[in-house]
């Protein structure tokens, strides 16, 4: 993917900032990376829009590529390789493909629909999703509108959490593409909308590749979901529910296990 090469070729040099405020910020990674997705996407699919992390909607096409160059900024821009470049195809309210790479493992996790994949040396392997690693990953980064309600950080402190599972916290969607992979348990979210440049791709790998997907209410996810749960299975699935209504007000709803 051309957009995990940049990624690769600027990863330990000193990149400029620019800032996006409340403490979020692009680097001059990003912006190249973006570049060199979107000069492919013009290149074959001309006639389709494309919404970029950085540069925003262009195009007037009724197909929209969702491109989110480097997910994981800040690991990034502290010389850690925990990062995903994140490409998803979008009509209408349906995602068409996804493609999630990994520039430092160089894989490339995707689907056109029809099953999900690894890409490795050129080989394709179908996605396997298994919750035997009880490994769940936490994004914890702010802001957290689900608040006071929950926050992924109180699952840490429930006495349950950490007889069940075991967690992780990377700060970028990669592992939504692990959970597709058998690679992780979990994903957890507690800031979310529908469809973001951010997560729409690892959504749609987790769903091609059969996991339960969520909001933390066990909720099918839109505009205004609170959250995201991503399971390799439905047992994982029910487990953190009924955790997450254990730590919140959460407690009080009726969850449900849609996929």
């Amino acid at each position: 993917m051309a957009g995990a090469a940049v990624v690769r070729e600027w990863f330990g040099r000193p990149v400029s900032r620019v800032d996006k405020g409340g403490g979020d910020f692009a680097t001059s990674a990003d912006i190249a990376a973006e570049e060199a997705v979107v000069a492919v996407l013009r290149a074959e699919r001309p006639g389709d829009s494309v919404l970029g992390e950085e540069s925003g909607l262009t195009g007037s096409g009724e197909r929209t590529w969702l491109v989110d160059p480097l997910c994981g900024t800040l690991n990034f821009a502290a010389g850690t390789t925990m990062v995903a470049v994140n490409v998803a195809l979008r009509s209408g309210r349906d995602i068409l493909a996804a493609a999630s790479a990994d520039p430092f493992a160089d894989e490339v996790f995707w689907t056109g629909g029809e099953g999900a994949f690894r890409r490795h040396a050129g080989v394709d392997e179908p996605l396997r999703p298994s919750g035997g690693s009880r490994l769940v990953d936490l994004n914890l980064d702010p802001p957290f509108p689900s608040a006071p309600g929950f926050r992924a950080v109180d699952l840490l402190a429930h006495p349950g959490f950490g007889v069940s599972f075991s967690p992780r916290v990377l700060s970028t969607t990669l592992p939504l593409a692990w959970v597709a992979a058998g690679r992780r348990a979990a994903y957890l979210s507690d800031g979310h909308r529908d469809w973001t440049v951010h997560s729409a791709a690892g959504i749609t790998l987790c769903r091609a590749a059969g996991c339960v997907v969520t909001d933390l209410a066990g909720q099918p996810l839109h505009s205004a979901s609170r959250g995201l749960l991503a399971a390799a299975d439905a047992e994982t699935h029910a487990a953190l529910l009924a955790l997450i209504g254990e730590s919140g007000e959460f407690g009080a709803i009726s969850f449900g296990q849609s996929a």
